[in-house]
């Protein structure tokens, strides 16, 4: 008799241990797009990180990058005994009213990789040091050009995101703050003229458009192996560098010609194009570092501590600072790729094989 009011004294204890830990509890996660590789493996890498945890997900992707589907699932979330949200946003400042309800509901809300704007209902953000992303990418083209030892100019054009995605604001701004000043001098020439964020985004980070205005570029400029040279396009990610490369590719630009490229993701494709000499170097984002940064939030919320994080000043989204936690960038090139994308386990040989 004692021996089995033991152990039901000890069933008892591990099921306080789970259910202190939230164990079984409903998780839902909102992903913009399955368009994109890179959401395709963060809501997998979230799902199975959350799963092995203990807790139940309910995964959802907006469409094509549609605002109204993703507000209809976050609905859906609220009213399904979601306890806490992970939402990587469309559209930064579309989800203020659906967000209060959460609120209203005591559910918790994490912004995972782009920050929702103008809403106190966003508790904590889980994302990469967005700003080195683009000094990375920035200080890349300032090496390879080597503009502090020689004369120039270098012809150069601008490419960024969807307007609507935060991120830009810190991408764009990080690759800036390392190029306007030779900009600034006359260095670096930007033919186009088109300098500024909003002349240099590109809506749903669309891989056509990149092509379209890129195609426009090689027009209006008269850049090509035999024309005007272009020494240089900065790309804020591996979409857009995919379009950009497919229209250089189109105006007859080789490997032993290509202009230097700047990415971010390491997407198959992008990874396929550093390989074969059609793209310099992506930004190396982990998402399963992430994944698990976001998972022990999701604990701590849980259990009713408080998440660690890392950056109290950065990020303020119209109605103060966000409590955040920054995952660093690195840069792959040709010459790291095995070590950083291979080695780890994130792709195979086989994956990036032509």
């Amino acid at each position: 008799m004692k021996k089995l009011f033991s152990m039901v004294l000890c069933l008892a204890f591990v099921l306080c241990l789970f259910s202190a830990a939230g164990a079984g509890e409903k998780i839902g996660v909102s992903m913009p797009t399955q368009s994109l590789q890179r959401w395709n493996q963060d809501g997998a890498n979230m799902k199975a990180q959350l799963e092995a945890a203990g807790y139940e997900v309910d995964l959802q992707f907006g469409g094509d990058n549609e605002v109204p589907v993703q507000v209809s699932q976050l609905e859906n979330m609220i009213s399904g005994g979601c306890k806490v949200l992970v939402i990587s946003a469309i559209d930064g400042s579309s989800l203020t009213t659906v967000l209060n309800d959460a609120k209203a509901q005591g559910i918790k809300v994490i912004a995972y990789d782009r920050l929702i704007m103008n809403t106190d209902a966003v508790s904590y953000y889980a994302t990469f040091d967005n700003f080195k992303v683009g000094t990375l990418q920035g200080e890349f083209i300032r090496d390879q050009l080597k503009l502090d030892a020689t004369e120039g100019p270098y012809n150069v054009e601008l490419f960024t995101g969807d307007p609507g995605d935060n991120n830009i604001n810190f991408f764009f701004g990080g690759a800036m703050s390392i190029l306007k000043p030779y900009i600034d001098s006359g260095k670096l020439v930007v033919k186009s003229g088109q300098v500024e964020q909003a002349q240099c985004a590109t809506p749903s980070w669309s891989t056509e458009r990149a092509q379209a205005r890129m195609e426009n570029l090689i027009t209006s400029m008269g850049y090509g192996p035999s024309g005007v040279k272009l020494d240089a396009v900065y790309s804020s990610n591996d979409s857009v560098a995919n379009g950009i490369t497919n229209a250089l590719v189109g105006a007859g630009y080789t490997k032993d010609n290509f202009p230097l490229l700047t990415g971010q993701d390491c997407d198959v494709t992008a990874m396929k194009n550093i390989l074969a000499g059609t793209q310099s170097m992506s930004i190396f984002k982990d998402t399963r570092t992430l994944a698990e940064r976001v998972v022990k939030m999701v604990d701590a919320i849980m259990k009713g501590t408080t998440p660690e994080i890392n950056d109290t000043k950065t990020y303020d989204n119209g109605t103060g600072i966000i409590p955040s936690y920054l995952c660093d960038p690195v840069f792959c090139t040709k010459d790291n790729y095995k070590e950083l994308l291979i080695n780890s386990g994130y792709y195979t040989e086989e994956q990036l094989s032509q």
